[in-house]
């Protein structure tokens, strides 16, 4: 794509692309030297608009705190103001990205337990690909359940390369041990575990899955980040097993992502 001459306010260089189907892609960027994040928080990143004014949106990083650069994982909407432009980009090209992290997927919001559970739909999972690239989210739980909902098997297909690498992972693959469950779930394509997450977890499908009693406030630390529906079903739910949404002052058993792109 055609980028300015002169270098962008904010600007960073985009480092590869990855396109996982029609409708979603993943990009790398540099990472500003002043960016200090946590896993799991998101910042506004964009491209300059025609008139010379920057058109930015709220983007989760996908990258743990401690890698070099950053990734973003992204959907395309033909008509979106953003991602229309944003998913032609190439290596080399330039976007706008402003170093002020923020977020309420962090652990410091969740009370200490025993079992984490990251429930998310679409590109949703790309905070949890942070957090499941982190340290920390290994020491602090025995088991870590990513449930990932999309409409067809390829729209999995980030979350689970993701999934099925965490284990050789030379910084974190001793720390996952037996710790990871998958949940992969789909609504508009045949495969083995299909319906919405909101369903699998009214039912009791998935906790009998992995041989677990249903959500309790003191094992079980729920997070979530998908669309507004999953968002408020997953809400109603933690709230009907007694979680509490936590935030960073006030932590608790459960914190929902309410940050969206176009």
């Amino acid at each position: 794509m055609n980028m300015e001459a002169r270098r962008l306010p904010d600007a960073q260089t985009v480092t590869s692309v990855q396109h996982w189907t029609d409708t979603l892609f993943s990009f790398r960027v540099t990472r500003p030297r002043s960016l200090r994040f946590r896993s799991g928080e998101f910042v506004m990143i964009g491209l300059m608009k025609d008139d010379g004014r920057p058109l930015l949106r709220a983007y989760s990083i996908a990258s743990p705190s401690w890698d070099d650069e950053l990734e973003f994982y992204s959907i395309k909407v033909p008509d979106g103001p953003l991602t229309s432009r944003l998913q032609k980009i190439q290596p080399g090209d330039e976007i706008i990205l402003r170093p002020k992290p923020v977020g309420t997927l962090i652990h410091d919001a969740l009370l200490p337990g025993k079992h984490l559970w990251l429930v998310c739909t679409g590109t949703g999972v790309a905070p949890f690909a942070a957090i499941l690239r982190d340290p920390e989210t290994w020491e602090r739980y025995d088991k870590v359940i990513l449930a990932h909902t999309c409409r067809t098997l390829p729209e999995l297909d980030y979350g689970r390369e993701l999934v099925e690498a965490l284990p050789e992972d030379p910084l974190i693959g001793e720390l996952v041990g037996d710790k990871l469950h998958y949940y992969p779930t789909t609504t508009r394509e045949a495969s083995p575990i299909e319906g919405r997450i909101s369903d699998h977890i009214r039912s009791g499908q998935v906790f009998a899955h992995f041989g677990l009693p249903g959500w309790a406030p003191d094992t079980d630390r729920v997070m979530v980040c998908g669309n507004l529906a999953l968002n408020k079903d997953i809400m109603g739910l933690c709230e009907a097993a007694g979680l509490r949404e936590g935030t960073q002052n006030d932590p608790a058993e459960f914190v929902v992502e309410k940050a969206f792109v176009d």
